[in-house]
C-alpha cells in the first residue's frame, strides 16, 4: 500500500498528516507540484524479466510520457537484496540532492521511499508496485531503497546521460525516517 507522510522540516519525528488512499496522496502531492499516478502492465511479466520485456510491457504508457514531456531515454533499474552493489547504490541516493530534469520513476515491482523537501515541508512517499512518481526538476529530495532492497523501476530521462545528481550538502535526510525492511 502506498503511503504519504507529511512532516514539517523541523519535526522529523512527528508527521502531521499520513495518507493511505492513492487519490488523497496524488491530490496532496499535486498541490506541491509532484505527480503520482497508477499504471497497469499491458502484458504479464515473470520474475526476472529482462529490461526489454519490462519496457515492452509498459510501452504505451512510456511512449505517452515521452511524447508529452519530451523524455529522450528510458531504462530499468533492478535492485534486490543480493545485488553486489546494494550498499553503494543506497548511499548514492540517500543524501539530499536535486536534478536539472524531472525524476520520473515507475515501480514495476517492490517499493522505495521518496522524500521530497519542498519549501519547509518533507513529503515522504512510500511508492510500491504500479506507482509512477514524477518529481519536478530542481526539487530537493532523497530516495531510500532500504537495507534489503527489492524493486524494479522504469526510469525516464530528458538527457540521454541519465541520472545526474546535484547534492545540496544539507544533512536533512539523516534526520528523517528511513525505509524499514
Amino acid at each position: 500500500m502506498s503511503i504519504l507522510s507529511v512532516y514539517h522540516e523541523s519535526a522529523p519525528e512527528h508527521p502531521f498528516k499520513v495518507l493511505t488512499h492513492v487519490e488523497d496522496i496524488a491530490a496532496t502531492l499535486a498541490e506541491a507540484g509532484v505527480q503520482l499516478e497508477r499504471w497497469e502492465a499491458g502484458a504479464r511479466l515473470s520474475a526476472g524479466a529482462s529490461s526489454d520485456e519490462v519496457i515492452a510491457a509498459y510501452r504505451p504508457q512510456i511512449d505517452r510520457l515521452m511524447n508529452e514531456r519530451g523524455y529522450a531515454a528510458v531504462d530499468v533499474l533492478s535492485v534486490t537484496r543480493d545485488h553486489p552493489q546494494k550498499a553503494e547504490l543506497r548511499a548514492r541516493f540517500l543524501d539530499e540532492h536535486r536534478h536539472a530534469e524531472d525524476e520520473v520513476r515507475f515501480f514495476v515491482a517492490g517499493r522505495g521511499l521518496f522524500s521530497l523537501h519542498i519549501e519547509n515541508m518533507v513529503y515522504a512517499v512510500l511508492c510500491e508496485k504500479n506507482d509512477l512518481i514524477s518529481v519536478p526538476a530542481g526539487t530537493r529530495h532523497w530516495f531510500d531503497m532500504g537495507e534489503d532492497p527489492h524493486f524494479v523501476a522504469i526510469r525516464l530521462f530528458s538527457d540521454s546521460e541519465g541520472w545526474v545528481a546535484q547534492y545540496t550538502g544539507d544533512d536533512i535526510a539523516s534526520r528523517f525516517p528511513r525505509l524499514e525492511d
